[in-house]
């Protein structure tokens, strides 16, 4: 089954006066990278929600967004460490006192020093948020995950088509291929007597050597026996299970290697056309492979 990188998925649930809303978010990523963005209550639960993303995605960006509106699940307090406060207050008023300075020891002064007081939060008993949060997790997932099978079935039956359309174009090359023979002859015969007079006979063995080399460079007999491999192979890996986006990446670049070379070695203006198409079908299902995990 192909699956795309691409996909959304939420969930929302109430809990003691507060809404808590799960949202994820799957992009293209090469490898795949959680990437959380919740309060701090929450952090404690970080490596058991990577654990569940890690279980049901290969490859994107996952993103994961955790929101809440409404009552606050934790109530905060200011802490203030009265100790390190009478010390500073101490060395202040030396050093006024040592250097004669008259200004006055300001609450900012004091409150600007973040040693000084800290904001507490003290979370409320909530025995069941943090697996209500997971079963919400969950559920996001699953949304996710039916967005981008939906979405892979797209890009199977997009690049399905394509490989078609590249099957079809190596038909006309192998038909055309098969008919330069005789058009090597016929242009090769005329060339020589152009040269050295129809009414003199040509020398069938000089023809046949001549139209021997000029076949040969323009042999793509092993190129295309490979790039019929590369096809079926990729015909077989978008029907496997497994993630597929990397094989898939690599058979594309083999493909698009070997109509490289038949271009390149390509001595035929209808063959090189064909050779056009099947670049532009390549090039379209590369696009279509970064998107798949």
């Amino acid at each position: 089954m192909v699956m795309s990188m691409t996909g959304y998925g939420s969930d929302i649930f109430h809990i003691d006066g507060t809404t808590i809303t799960v949202e994820i978010r799957s992009v293209n990523s090469r490898y795949l990278d959680f990437i959380p963005k919740m309060p701090r209550s929450f952090h404690e639960l970080e490596l058991e929600m990577k654990q569940m993303v890690q279980s049901h995605f290969h490859r994107g960006r996952i993103e994961v967004y955790i929101t809440l509106t409404g009552q606050p699940l934790a109530d905060k307090s200011l802490v203030v460490d009265w100790d390190l406060l009478d010390h500073y207050i101490e060395k202040l008023t030396e050093m006024k006192e040592r250097y004669d300075l008259a200004e006055m020891i300001s609450l900012a002064t004091i409150t600007d020093q973040e040693n000084l007081i800290t904001v507490v939060e003290t979370n409320k008993e909530l025995d069941s948020l943090h697996e209500q949060l997971l079963t919400s997790l969950e559920k996001a997932i699953s949304k996710v995950m039916a967005n981008r099978q939906s979405e892979g079935a797209f890009l199977k039956n997009d690049m399905v088509e394509r490989i078609i359309t590249i099957k079809n174009m190596l038909l006309l090359i192998e038909e055309r291929q098969k008919e330069m023979y005789h058009h090597y002859h016929d242009r090769m015969k005329q060339r020589i007597e152009d040269h050295i007079g129809s009414k003199i006979e040509v020398d069938q063995v000089q023809l046949i050597q001549e139209i021997a080399l000029l076949a040969e460079k323009g042999d793509i007999a092993e190129e295309m026996t490979r790039l019929s491999s590369h096809l079926e192979h990729f015909d077989n890996a978008i029907e496997n299970e497994q993630p597929i986006g990397r094989k898939l990446d690599f058979i594309t670049q083999e493909i698009l290697r070997e109509i490289n070379t038949i271009g390149s070695k390509s001595i035929d203006i209808k063959i090189s056309e064909f050779v056009v198409i099947i670049k532009t079908e390549i090039e379209k299902i590369k696009e279509q492979v970064q998107n798949v995990e």
